[in-house]
């Protein structure tokens, strides 16, 4: 496999490179940034070919989705939100294929705050909310049908529970903990299909696909948001998809791999804040039944991503990049906990929803 720095060598002059370091960002790519010469910085991602079959797709999308972002926000005259840009080689070229079939690309450096990787106060999560509002909004003219599908089948529950199930379910827990998330599978299985069951009353454009908190970048004092990034899941998907995993993440204040996983809580506050974020931007667009399942729709993504945290684990840790033995089992076992904090406040989190979205 090629070198970070001969890929880099593709879309700038090895000459102008004077550093490259990797960053710690995502559970699924890899991704490294540059300096230039010139001072300028820039970021080379790898897409993982054993997680996205056809990264061609995923470029694609990505133009389709910017080029629109942008023509929308010129028209608004506003430029209060960063869309991330996709930089070319001398001959032209978004991306560089290699042996092993990975793609590499080069995305313009967003000069932000920190990455922040839990949400830190109600203010904080009204600007997240705001954030997917706006993200929302701006998309909601753009045709699904230009857009491929760079998952097939992903946040279709039911079918991540027949990969468990085929992996082994129960019978493959061997140790305490792996036994613990057994238990909560059984126990909470029967939300996999509240989504899919109801899919054709719900609203349905394109939408991020995984809006957790580390992908909305902060300003230098972390308290507006300036762009929201990972944009390789953009796809036709069911609004509540986005708003339950956004939720799902904003509203754990521990973080994602918190020391202790049985420390999680899910923040009932966060929770109205984000909302309070959300609604005078993009609340028309939530219809009736999508209201209704709000609450629901943050417990099937939180046990969906834990069921496929604890699935991987199972499975050797083929798709979540781990970097010790039994993190995606650490990952699981944070978001059932997670699961059953959200079921402890359901009542209290239909109040607040009827309260702030009708």
């Amino acid at each position: 496999m090629i070198t970070p720095r001969q890929a880099a060598a593709f879309f700038v002059s090895a000459d102008a490179i004077t550093t490259i370091h990797s960053l710690a960002a995502g559970n699924v790519n890899h991704t490294w940034l540059l300096r230039l010469a010139d001072g300028s910085r820039r970021v080379l991602q790898r897409l993982n070919p054993d997680v996205f079959p056809e990264p061609g797709l995923i470029m694609d999308n990505l133009q389709v989705v910017t080029r629109h972002l942008r023509r929308r926000l010129a028209r608004q005259r506003s430029d209060d939100l960063q869309v991330l840009r996709i930089l070319r080689a001398d001959n032209g070229a978004d991306r560089f294929l290699d042996a092993g079939g990975g793609l590499w690309r080069m995305l313009e450096f967003i000069d932000a705050g920190p990455t922040l990787k839990a949400i830190r106060s109600r203010s904080q999560a009204r600007a997240v909310g705001r954030t997917l509002g706006r993200f929302h909004l701006l998309l909601r003219d753009l045709d699904p049908s230009l857009l491929g599908q760079p998952l097939p089948g992903f946040h279709v529950t039911p079918a991540y529970l027949d990969t468990y199930d085929r992996a082994g379910g129960p019978a493959a827990a061997t140790t305490d903990r792996e036994r613990f998330c057994a238990a909560r599978i059984r126990e909470y299985r029967s939300l996999a299909a509240i989504l899919e069951d109801n899919r054709s009353a719900l609203c349905r454009q394109v939408i991020h696909g995984d809006p957790k908190v580390a992908n909305f970048l902060f300003d230098a004092g972390c308290r507006q948001v300036i762009s929201l990034i990972d944009l390789d899941t953009v796809a036709p998907g069911l609004l509540l998809h986005d708003l339950g995993d956004c939720l799902r993440s904003c509203c754990n204040r521990q973080g994602e791999e918190p020391g202790d996983p049985a420390g999680t809580r899910f923040d009932a506050d966060i929770f109205s804040a984000f909302l309070e974020g959300y609604a005078p931007v993009a609340g028309c667009l939530p219809g009736r039944m999508d209201r209704e399942l709000l609450v629901p729709a943050v417990q099937v993504i939180t046990f969906e991503l834990g069921l496929r945290f604890f699935t991987d684990h199972l499975a050797g840790d083929r798709y979540f990049s781990v970097d010790r033995p039994g993190r995606n089992l650490h990952r699981a076992l944070v978001q059932f906990q997670l699961l059953a904090s959200i079921r402890d406040q359901e009542n209290d989190l239909h109040r607040r929803t009827r309260e702030i979205l009708q």
